[in-house]
């Protein structure tokens, strides 16, 4: 009997080439999923993700589906999600959940929100437990000229100046429900943890990097906040900041 699976991943993106199987045989995390279903089941099954994250891109909260004919045979949840993760080892990845789902359930197309954290560490010396999972500077920045900033991001844009000149989106409309900035104390010797939330059904190719990018530059005091609506009237990926690396991006979770 065929049954849909949603599995819930999470996974640290830095050896990977992306999310998405490539033919030339570079690891992603899909590819690297699918090999454990088939060690754990035999067949070979193609899984559908909610979002592709590009290569470097961590996730907390990845979702994805797919069908498996496991006969008569009970299979819960959770000796499924085992049962992949055994033969994920020692790969820096896991299932965390895995449920059954309506046949009708489809990652990508069912989404209704989802959440990315992108996190800034600003002191001198490199932050060595949280390396390539931040973006580290060695200058302070200025925390209300972004969250000043980043207020003009909120709503139905188009978002052309934010998008990578390789997206494949048909449209540079996007609608941003929330972008938060929050910051605390990273150490007792001056070291600031900053982390940008953004919010919406779905992102441009290298949206929330370039987005990220562009606060930065609030941050260091290149732009004035208003000037992020010039950028977005622009309509021009070069006015615009750079692509921030993609260390310090995160998929926190994705809502159905």
């Amino acid at each position: 009997m065929i049954k849909r699976w949603k599995i819930t991943i999470e996974y640290d993106g830095t050896d990977y080439h992306g999310w998405q199987r490539q033919d030339n045989g570079i690891p992603t995390i899909q590819q690297s999923i699918e090999i454990a279903i088939q060690k754990f089941c035999g067949q070979e099954i193609a899984i559908t993700a909610a979002g592709r994250t590009d290569a470097g891109v961590h996730a907390h909260g990845q979702v994805a589906h797919f069908d498996l004919d496991y006969g008569e045979r009970n299979l819960s949840g959770f000796d499924l999600a085992k049962a992949i993760n055994a033969h994920l080892k020692p790969e820096p990845i896991a299932i965390i959940d895995a449920k059954i789902v309506d046949e009708n359930f489809h990652a990508r197309f069912g989404a209704t929100n989802k959440l990315y954290r992108y996190r800034i560490i600003t002191r001198s010396a490199p932050p060595i437990h949280d390396l390539g999972h931040v973006w580290h500077l060695k200058y302070d920045l200025d925390i209300e000229a972004i969250r000043d900033g980043a207020k003009y991001l909120v709503g139905h844009h188009d978002f052309s100046s934010f998008r990578d000149a390789q997206c494949q989106a048909n449209s540079p409309m996007k609608t941003i429900d929330r972008v938060e900035i929050c910051h605390d104390h990273y150490d007792d010797f001056g070291g600031e943890h900053i982390w940008i939330e953004l919010e919406a059904q779905s992102f441009l190719h290298h949206q929330c990097r370039n987005i990220a990018g562009t606060l930065i530059d609030l941050g260091r005091g290149k732009y004035k906040p208003d000037y992020i609506k010039e950028i977005l009237n622009a309509k021009d990926r070069t006015k615009a900041g750079m692509t921030a690396p993609a260390s310090g991006l995160s998929l926190i979770r994705i809502d159905y």
